[in-house]
């Protein structure tokens, strides 16, 4: 099937095959390999994007439901001269990331969920990030980066209320 979609402002045309998802065609046929491929179940969140400005996992949708969208991938946040997304910069400052791999879906939730709360709890960025896994950090720098985003200075250092492992981490 022939598709068309705008993915990080430039326009892209294909033929694809009707059961290709969108994540394999954002790596394969477009070359944008920021958008990780994790799970293949939607368990995980590392292939999330922004599809018309809302936060959807690249891996549950076929291209061809995505024919005439706008999509943004990790790689359309940064200005074109480089400077990193105030999300992106704020990831770096508070370190809210070890292996990587889950950092572009997390960061495309992450900027999702401050557009649609701007000034979160530690509690709800929690909650609004719970559909991501992070395997090695534990979340707590992740959280950190995302209320320093919204405070608006990514190198602020948020304070974070301890979480009790007794408790299996809940509060």
């Amino acid at each position: 099937m022939q598709i068309s979609m705008t993915i990080n402002g430039a326009e892209h045309s294909a033929d694809v095959e009707p059961r290709t998802l969108l994540v394999h065609h954002i790596r394969e046929s477009v070359g944008l390999t920021g958008t990780n491929v994790g799970c293949d179940t939607s368990s995980c969140g590392a292939c999330t994007v922004h599809i018309d400005g809302e936060a959807v996992k690249s891996c549950t949708i076929l291209a061809v439901q995505a024919d005439g969208a706008s999509i943004t991938t990790i790689e359309g946040l940064a200005a074109a001269d480089g400077t990193l997304h105030p999300m992106q910069e704020a990831f770096r400052q508070q370190h809210g990331l070890q292996c990587g791999y889950c950092t572009p879906g997390m960061v495309m939730a992450a900027t999702s969920l401050l557009t649609e709360n701007p000034s979160p709890t530690e509690r709800e960025v929690r909650e609004g990030l719970e559909g991501n896994l992070c395997r090695c950090t534990g979340y707590h720098n992740i959280v950190k980066a995302v209320l320093a985003a919204a405070s608006g200075d990514p190198a602020s250092e948020p304070a974070l209320t301890p979480v009790d492992v007794t408790a299996g981490g809940q509060r």
